[in-house]
């Protein structure tokens, strides 16, 4: 260990676990020589060194599993290049099903490690009892096999990053508590520490269970919290000789494997335990929570019936550790929102060490080159709602995220803790017409409406079908009211209001007022940022209407992008109201509801009028290919423009409802279509670009378009009706793989499952293809274009 602390470093990691250590190494490998780590005690005294280490390369994404895989590859060499044994066993998994949906699950997880490049087996329960031989296999229906997992010595794989990273000058100081961080100006200038100060250009806050209250020293939010973990270890018992493949007992809420000749039995048990702040505190170095037989027994009882072994196994311990979890389960990885150059790769969810060696690159490249190696937006550190960050929202949602580790991935299924944290302005009304509601960044949000009770979770045709079937023919039919209140609203104000556009934005910005505009918000390598709609209201005011999800780092984009021009931002989301009014009568209801003037107004335009007294501005435009107006009034005015309407006729419709138009029109989503690895080439949106230039991306996407960038994304009409597809299916043509879905529905107007997705280069209108849903293949047709009204003619009225 280095002693003094340098007076200045470029990167200060904070953290010594595996998240610190993978950081402090690949910004060394990166060309960061003076980097260091600073760690309060020793290397992995926090959760790391209790860690069961299973790297386990499949996620529910590409990018999340391409980061893994990195892992896997990252650990299988470290040893030759470093010397450091690192513990790595690559002995497999092994994910067996006792109930026919949980099969399904696992044949879905399979199909996706297809498409992603992974070995992945369907096997027996036969097949499965040989591979684990001390398994009662009575019930079980079927398994997958992956072979290439595998775990490693969760310390040993820190010696080794640590090793390597001051062989080529990063330095490590263990013993060196933060105080306090520095920031100017909304930027991180240094790290105040018990053994002195370091000024620094960045910070990696790899903190784990500390990272909240650490985050808080910089102005950041960081919702995170510990909870308990356990595992079961046993002395040697007969049957294990050597390693073993970890077991998934997901219906048993359990993972096992061997550890020194006899077991490791953990758990994700269905509602976990939480940790309130300050109860592990600066002492807590490699300890242990105390032993819970109580809390453990339900699922002793499990792994008793799973393993007839363990009941004459003598116990060496019960392992209570605590590991740190985030309100979604998925952990938080890259540069805040509040403060910049502050990074986070911390709230592992128990999957640091299977994480740690991809994300710890994909850290430091953000660092280093201001973006991940690829897109991760899924763990973008900005995509939390502020009233997540809430100390007794977080006790409660942890422990349901613990649980949630191992649960079925059905489609439709909700959280059930920290709910109601915000309300839209006609939450009343939504409730009276029996709305069902989902959350989305805090927000409840109705999906469909007239439930009588809690719909049943399954894989195949859903409660709610009928419904979404009756808003969808609403809209079609006669009038359906979509909410878009939870869509974030950006002002954008001032003389060079304008010209600022113009620079941030792929679109044509520079419409008269009045216009709306659809633009793409890309970045310097011309691939996507964001997807938004603005709204021209005066010469020098624009109104952009962002995801609703999006609003956090949306806003933190532009005004780290608004440096030099004369504009101000404000967050206006909470404002404003506004109902998507849609179908063939809605130019009816807006006349008997006081304004005629709206159905004077051109298609992409936006004007003011008055429905029910009540001041609004009106966008002539579709999201769901029927014709109407988003109609945007101040929040308290909703209510009784909401009674007028549907005084008139309107009814309201869901999410789910939306969902389905939308795909049968081809509409791109962010976060499906569209993510920072992708351009509007490949997604048909660049006919919303400028091809004179002269916006962030500019370049590379004209440099795209001379490399012969062609449209990727396809429409697909799926032969059986009783299909149903959700999203991330392979697709197959000839038995090739030639992409993935992205976003799936129902399609309610062309009677037919229906389906976007992204395929490998281009491919022809008709082409006749097979969608891999649970290893069952179902053939569709590719559309390119729409699958309902290809001309837009219903929409544009």
């Amino acid at each position: 260990m280095t002693h003094s602390l340098p007076a200045h470093a470029s990167v200060v990691v904070i953290g010594g676990g595996i998240m610190g250590c993978s950081t402090l190494y690949h910004l060394a490998k990166m060309g960061v020589s003076d980097a260091i780590l600073i760690e309060r005690n020793k290397l992995t005294s926090g959760t790391t060194w209790h860690s069961a280490a299973q790297v386990r390369a499949l996620r529910h994404s590409r990018n999340l599993t391409r980061m893994i895989q990195y892992s896997v590859d990252l650990y299988s060499q470290l040893e030759a290049e470093t010397g450091q044994n690192v513990g790595w066993i690559q002995k497999g998994s092994l994910s067996i099903a006792t109930n026919p949906d949980r099969l399904i699950h696992i044949k879905r997880q399979e199909a996706l490690a297809h498409a992603y490049g992974i070995d992945a087996t369907s096997i027996s329960a036969d097949e499965a009892r040989e591979r684990w031989p001390l398994m009662n296999a009575e019930d079980v229906l079927g398994a997958v096999w992956s072979p290439d997992d595998g775990r490693v010595s969760p310390s040993d794989v820190c010696a080794a990053l640590i090793k390597a990273a001051k062989g080529l000058g990063a330095k490590l100081f263990e013993d060196t508590g933060v105080t306090g961080i520095l920031t100017e100006n909304g930027r991180v200038r240094g790290v105040e520490t018990t053994q002195g100060t370091v000024m620094c250009d960045a910070i990696a806050l790899c903190t784990g269970l500390w990272s909240r209250e650490v985050g808080a020293m910089a102005g950041a939010e960081v919702p995170a919290l510990a909870c308990e973990h356990f595992y079961l270890l046993t002395k040697p018992i007969d049957g294990i000789v050597g390693n073993t493949p970890t077991l998934s007992d997901h219906d048993n809420h359990l993972y096992i494997r061997d550890d020194s000749g006899g077991l490791l039995v953990g758990c994700f048990e269905p509602m976990g335990k939480p940790i309130a702040p300050g109860v592990l505190d600066e002492t807590f170095e490699f300890g242990l929570l105390p032993e819970d037989w109580d809390h453990f027994e339900p699922m002793m009882m499990n792994a008793l019936h799973r393993l007839p072994a363990l009941e004459t196994a003598e116990v060496k311990m019960l392992l209570n550790g605590p590991e740190s979890f985030t309100p979604d389960g998925t952990f938080m990885l890259g540069e805040t929102a509040e403060t910049r150059g502050l990074f986070l790769g911390c709230g592992m969810n128990s999957v640091g060490l299977a994480s740690g060696g991809g994300a710890g690159m994909n850290l430091a490249h953000a660092i280093v080159h201001g973006r991940t190696a690829y897109d991760l937006g899924e763990a973008d550190a900005k995509r939390f709602a502020p009233v997540f960050n809430n100390i007794d929202h977080l006790m409660a949602r942890a422990p349901e995220i613990l649980g949630t580790h191992y649960d079925i991935a059905f489609p439709g299924k909700q959280l059930s803790t920290a709910r109601s944290l915000r309300a839209l302005p006609l939450d009343t009304e939504y409730q009276a017409a029996g709305a069902h509601m989902g959350q989305f960044y805090g927000w409840e949000r109705p999906l469909y409406f007239g439930k009588t009770k809690d719909p049943r979770l399954t894989f195949e045709r859903p409660d709610w079908f009928e419904n979404v079937r009756a808003e969808v023919m609403a809209a079609h039919e006669s009038a359906a009211i979509f909410d878009a209140s939870p869509f974030g609203k950006i002002e954008v104000q001032g003389p060079d209001a304008e010209a600022f556009l113009l620079h941030s934005c792929a679109g044509f910005m520079g419409r008269a007022p009045g216009s709306v505009i659809y633009t793409s918000v890309l970045n310097e390598r011309g691939t996507f940022e964001s997807d938004i709609t603005a709204q021209r209201i005066a010469q020098d005011h624009y109104r952009l209407f962002v995801g609703t999800a999006a609003i956090k780092r949306d806003l933190a984009w532009f005004r780290r992008h608004a440096e030099g021009f004369d504009v101000t931002l404000a967050d206006s989301t909470e404002d404003y109201a506004v109902l998507g009014l849609m179908g063939p009568e809605a130019a009816r209801i807006v006349a008997d509801c006081g304004a005629p003037e709206l159905n004077n107004l051109g298609y992409f335009k936006v004007g003011p009028a008055h429905i029910a007294g009540k001041h609004v501005r009106a966008a002539r435009m579709s999201y769901v290919g029927e014709a109407g107006w988003e109609i945007t009034m101040k929040s308290e005015n909703a209510p009784a423009i909401y009674a007028a309407l549907t005084a008139a006729g309107a009814r309201p419709a869901g999410l789910f409802a939306q969902t389905s138009m939308r795909i049968e029109k081809g509409f791109c989503a962010m976060g499906h279509e569209l993510d920072s690895d992708v351009s509007p080439i490949e997604t048909g949106l660049d006919f919303a670009t400028r091809k004179k230039g002269g916006f962030i991306g500019a370049e590379a996407l004209a440099e795209r378009r001379a490399n012969g960038a062609v449209p990727q994304v396809v429409s697909l009409k799926l032969d059986d009706v009783a299909a149903v597809p959700l999203g991330h299916e392979p697709i197959y043509l000839n038995g090739e793989i030639i992409g993935q879905t992205t976003s799936c529905a129902f399609g309610y107007r062309v009677g037919a499952p229906v389906a976007l997705g992204h395929v490998h280069g281009a491919i022809a209108d008709g082409t006749r293809v097979q969608v891999d849903i649970a290893r069952t293949l179902f053939d569709a047709t590719v559309v390119i274009g729409p699958l309902f009204d290809p001309n837009g003619s219903r929409m544009k009225g």
